[in-house]
């Protein structure tokens, strides 16, 4: 499968490079390899990731290339599985000209990748799944991040959130896939709201495979919790909900926004589910939404809602390279990337900045999204909230 991927992709990207002017297609590319889940379990999220960072680069290709340079993207199917991955990794660090590799996969297959890239000094960025830790302060100095998505910090402001708005007694459930960062950053979460004086009826860390939610929906409810707050894959976090609801639970819900979040409310419309992020939904019509839908229509299976991470992992990388001169390597490209202030375009409530130290961002903002049932359509329920990242 892997093969049959990369072959495929590889074809599209050499006829990108054909459509560009004669100029670029005379020039040598620069070389990106992705390795991607688009059709494991994580093909909602990471396969839209893909998808757009290969749109991208076709119009990026159309306009003549970066620095009359065209950009070849060469994408791998991983399935979020760490061999996979590791196959991947290992194709793309020993092709001399690649630069670097983008993943957008489950955190399952970072290790393999990681190790790849310490070993043949190559750039990783992080784009579909979860920051890893490694990018944080004090940041390895070869891996970095775009995507929206922090267990740890994401977990603090959700409790935030609560308190906020539930400043008395509340009793409060976390809901976890049972994978070490999701139950981690749950962990962090219970921890943290302990600390703000909130009490912890509950926390159901569930399987991967479950079926069925009601068993843990039950002891939530049976914990007589107020809220409850989530931090996993979009199946874990949905079902959760669906099955408390199913139960009679009137208590409200907040979660991570996912890719899938935008249509997901749509779908539920319950104003007691919530969903937090880094991301600015398409209802905001910006300008920069508009360019995405341009750029994807007829050229992906997804909705154009799904494409906000891989649009942010683009628009950095097309300026990283932008910066480095040629010949182009990789050391040249982790220089360029120590020293990087991206700005988002309404994307995000402020730029990704990236220093020697810190390969994730300098400040966070998150915005809260839910469902107005009397104008029966999705609203800004917080709007921008900055963190410091430390």
């Amino acid at each position: 499968m892997n093969t049959i991927f990369a072959k495929r992709f590889a074809i599209v990207a050499l006829a990108c490079m054909a459509a560009a002017p004669t100029a670029a297609l005379a020039a040598d590319p620069y070389v990106v390899g992705l390795t991607g889940d688009m059709t494991g379990p994580d093909a909602g999220n990471s396969g839209a990731v893909a998808d757009t960072v290969r749109i991208y680069f076709e119009k990026v290709n159309e306009r003549g290339g970066i620095n009359g340079h065209p950009v070849q993207v060469i994408i791998r199917d991983n399935q979020s599985q760490p061999s996979r991955a590791a196959s991947d990794a290992q194709e793309f660090v020993n092709d001399p000209n690649l630069l670097i590799i983008v993943t957008a996969s489950l955190s399952s297959t970072y290790v393999p990748t990681i190790s790849e890239s310490k070993q043949h000094g190559v750039p990783v960025l992080f784009a579909g799944g979860v920051c890893p830790t490694e990018v944080f302060p004090p940041a390895n100095p070869l891996l970095f991040c775009t995507s929206g998505y922090a267990a740890d910090k994401d977990a603090e402001y959700a409790v935030d959130y609560v308190r906020s708005v539930s400043p008395g007694n509340v009793t409060v459930g976390f809901v976890s896939m049972a994978i070490p960062i999701s139950r981690g950053g749950m962990e962090h979460g219970a921890a943290v709201a302990e600390s703000k004086g909130m009490k912890v009826g509950d926390h159901e860390i569930i399987p991967p495979t479950t079926v069925s939610f009601s068993p843990y929906a039950t002891k939530l409810k049976a914990a007589d919790v107020d809220w409850v707050i989530s931090w996993a894959p979009w199946i874990t976090q949905v079902k959760a909900f669906e099955a408390l609801r199913e139960l009679g639970w009137q208590g409200k819900f907040i979660t991570y926004a996912h890719n899938v979040a935008e249509e997901e409310l749509k779908r539920i419309k319950d104003p007691g589910f919530l969903v937090f992020g880094t991301n600015a939904m398409f209802i905001g019509n910006q300008p920069v939404h508009q360019d995405i839908i341009a750029a994807a229509q007829g050229k992906t299976k997804f909705p154009y809602t799904y494409l906000n991470e891989g649009w942010i992992a683009s628009i950095t990388l097309e300026a990283a390279l932008k910066k480095v001169p040629w010949p182009p390597t990789r050391a040249k490209l982790v220089e360029v990337m120590n020293d990087l202030t991206i700005d988002m375009r309404g994307m995000r409530g402020g730029p990704i900045v990236w220093t020697k130290d810190n390969h994730f961002r300098r400040e966070l903002f998150y915005r809260v999204y839910g469902w107005n049932s009397t104008q029966n359509s999705i609203e800004v329920v917080k709007d921008w909230v900055r963190m410091d990242v430390k």
